[in-house]
């Protein structure tokens, strides 16, 4: 985000030594990694107010799959799905917008089930593993609990073992070619008397019964293309960390012993 984060810098040097083409996608013109690459995206995000990267995160995904879109103009093949992904994004701002009306329900969550808790679970499975990860992390490093991201195809090695010991175990089931194996494995973790936080779409009935019971609480957001479910999908998990840390009396702007840098506070 600050474009001058030591252990990126050292990894572009590595890259420059092995001769490899470089490009460059950060908020801060002018910054060492903007200068160093051959070339660059400058996502003109705007300074973040706090060391926790939010609004960086998603305008770095986005000029990701933006690089890609480039990058297959030339294909007819995909066509279509360049056309799909293009026509998504349009819509994402408005989307964001509703994903950010579950911060009352979220408070509530936060309150009640899950600040006296130090350890979560992520369960993700294809591009929703990167939310997870990124959903760990900011867990981590705002909200100080013990948070580890896993695939779901690892689910009967390490998460079912535990998932009796009622840690809260958060899942991306939002839809795409996974969905099955998903809902497969939080039946699994529901049939173990686990309780867990599911990030769905909405209008999702799978677990409606489950819902009635309290077995399980859903957190529904709206349908995007595949690709950009990941926007949508991580809010939830930074507004989760941002009210855990709140309920926790934890400062949130300055999370303590961070490695970024960040010249705009």
């Amino acid at each position: 985000r600050s474009g001058e984060t030591t252990d990126t810098i050292n990894a572009l040097n590595y890259c420059i030594k092995k001769e490899a083409v470089t490009i460059g996608v950060v908020n801060c013109s002018g910054s060492s990694i903007s200068r160093f690459t051959h070339c660059g995206v400058h996502t003109n995000t705007g300074p973040e107010k706090g060391i926790a990267t939010t609004k960086s995160y998603t305008s770095q995904y986005i000029a990701l799959v933006m690089i890609a879109l480039w990058m297959s103009e030339d294909l007819v093949s995909k066509i279509e799905r360049r056309k799909e992904i293009i026509q998504a994004l349009t819509i994402v701002p408005s989307q964001i917008k509703e994903v950010l009306e579950l911060e009352p329900l979220i408070i509530e969550l936060c309150d009640k089930k899950l600040k006296q808790h130090d350890t979560f679970l992520l369960l993700g499975r294809g591009y929703q593993f990167a939310s997870a990860l990124e959903g760990a992390s900011k867990m981590k490093e705002i909200s100080y609990v013990h948070s580890e991201s896993i695939l779901t195809d690892e689910l009967g090695h390490r998460v079912l073992a535990v998932a009796s010991d009622n840690p809260p175990i958060i899942a991306f089931a939002t839809k795409d070619a996974f969905s099955p194996k998903i809902a497969s494995c939080i039946d699994q973790i529901i049939e173990r008397k686990g309780n867990p936080i599911i990030i769905c779409n909405k209008g999702h009935k799978i677990w409606e019964q489950d819902k009635q019971k309290g077995n399980v609480v859903t957190l529904e957001v709206p349908q995007t293309v595949d690709c950009l479910q990941g926007i949508l999908n991580v809010i939830p998990l930074q507004l989760i960390s941002y009210w855990l840390a709140i309920k926790k009396d934890i400062g949130v702007d300055l999370p303590r012993d961070s490695a970024m840098s960040a010249p705009d506070i």
